[in-house]
């Protein structure tokens, strides 16, 4: 928690996220725009923040985009905060939700885990169908091929997909790029959504950063920021630990 507050401690620094709080998902030149400052010392300020996992990076083609990451701000608000402000900032919430339905755009979401492991043993955890048994109480199955179809199948026996999809990326043990819809609507393609999962290392250990795009609305937004966290920090005590944390299973929204 110290990095968060010494990256949280230049101004220049919560002026970028003010922006990504404003504009997620912004480049290098678009956080530029608004800085009175040399792309050099911005990429330095980027890097700071990045490093305290205030924010998150995803490559888009030839751009690198910058997402805010609420965890650790979420972290400090559940340590000193919440105790006291719950009714208050309650309220804010709902405002702010309130707010955000007048989106022209499908809303995402982007969420980064450091995992002591390698991306191979990452890759395995997210694609072989005993493993997501285990901590994510469904089996992901699929050959994982570009082009193939996958299902989240209950693990119960009654071979039950409560999510069914198509793998656009496969690149292992690197990138992972699926499509999410509910069976019910596996040929609408205006109900999917869109899931990338890149796998680096960094350092002796590995980032993950999940990306959850075209979500049909803020309903799916907020299920999804509750439940990518708890589902990834289970992937992350079964594969450094080798048992999975006690918590439900999730879905992805609507099941």
């Amino acid at each position: 928690m110290d990095t968060v507050f010494k990256a949280l401690a230049d101004e220049t620094r919560r002026r970028l996220l003010d922006r990504l709080h404003e504009h997620n998902g912004l480049t290098l030149g678009e956080l530029c725009a608004r800085i009175d400052m040399t792309r050099q010392s911005v990429t330095q300020h980027l890097a700071v923040l990045e490093a305290a996992n205030l924010i998150s990076t995803v490559r888009r083609g030839r751009e690198k985009l910058h997402y805010l990451n609420p965890v650790p701000l979420h972290e400090i608000q559940e340590r000193w905060i919440d105790k006291f402000e719950r009714p208050r900032l309650s309220a804010l919430g709902a405002v702010k939700r309130r707010a955000e339905e007048t989106m022209a755009n499908p809303p995402s979401y982007v969420y980064v885990i450091y995992i002591e492991s390698t991306p191979e043993t990452v890759w395995d955890a997210l694609t072989d169908a005993d493993l997501t048994a285990v901590y994510w109480g469904h089996r992901n199955v699929s050959d994982w091929r570009p082009g193939s179809r996958w299902e989240h199948v209950r693990t119960d026996g009654s071979g039950v997909a409560d999510v069914v999809g198509a793998v656009v990326e496969a690149d292992r043990p690197t990138r992972l790029v699926t499509t999410w819809a509910a069976p019910e609507d596996a040929e609408r393609p205006d109900r999917h959504s869109r899931v990338t999962f890149d796998i680096r290392p960094h350092g002796d250990i590995v980032r993950l950063t999940v990306t959850h795009e075209d979500l049909n609305d803020e309903g799916e937004l907020a299920d999804v920021s509750g439940g990518w966290p708890a589902v990834l920090s289970n992937l992350k005590s079964l594969v450094e630990t080798g048992s999975p944390l006690p918590q439900e299973p999730w879905l992805v929204p609507g099941h």
